[in-house]
């Protein structure tokens, strides 16, 4: 997913093909960036010297909304999208339309490189981001404002491979307005690092 997602979602064409279905049919990668979150937050948590309620919280909020909930809205919003508005209907062919699965697929998929920008790669350069300057808020900023772009990015290569869909470049959109959002945060001094960590504490 990092290096070559071309060959992940080429994967979803031959499981279309195979057993006529788009989605993973078992939820073991679900299960793996869970997993992923509770060990990143265990590591914030250590790493901050928080408390054990601190640990469960950041856990919960990780699993629970970052990924299940704002997974669930961007899929169901981009299932719905897709279906009213970008798909092609072919005379003589049957109606297809893209599964829910599938679409949260493609935000499990997106998210994996996500979660290794914003939570690893964050982790990792606290000790530059976290200090009180101009400098830092940008990296800050920037990390966030790529970690959007690659979401978007994947979104959009995700749909592209549906091949009764048009147009699916439209989820690209979200990736400029991080960038956008980067940019603004930063010439307002706001370090979205410091105010994660606060909210971590």
């Amino acid at each position: 997913l990092c290096c070559a997602p071309r060959k992940v979602y080429q994967l979803t064409v031959y499981r279309k093909d195979t057993k006529n279905q788009w989605a993973r049919d078992d939820p073991g990668f679900v299960v793996v960036l869970a997993l992923f979150l509770v060990v990143s937050a265990m590591s914030y948590s250590i790493c901050l010297g928080t408390s054990w309620g601190s640990f469960f919280r950041a856990a919960a909020m990780f699993i629970l909304v970052h990924f299940l909930l704002c997974g669930c809205v961007v899929a169901t919003t981009f299932w719905l999208i897709c279906n009213r508005h970008l798909r092609v209907f072919s005379y003589g062919h049957p109606e297809q339309a893209v599964e829910w699965l599938y679409a949260f697929d493609i935000h499990c998929n997106a998210f994996f490189p996500t979660f290794v920008l914003m939570y690893v790669g964050q982790y990792l350069l606290l000790p530059v981001l976290v200090r009180p300057n101009f400098l830092a808020a940008v990296l800050s900023n920037l990390l966030h404002g790529v970690a959007f772009a690659v979401y978007g990015y994947l979104t959009s290569l995700g749909y592209s491979f549906v091949p009764f869909l048009r147009r699916t470049e439209v989820f690209l959109y979200p990736a400029v307005v991080s960038i956008f959002a980067a940019v603004v945060l930063s010439c307002l001094d706001v370090n979205v690092t410091r105010l994660f960590i606060l909210w971590l504490m």
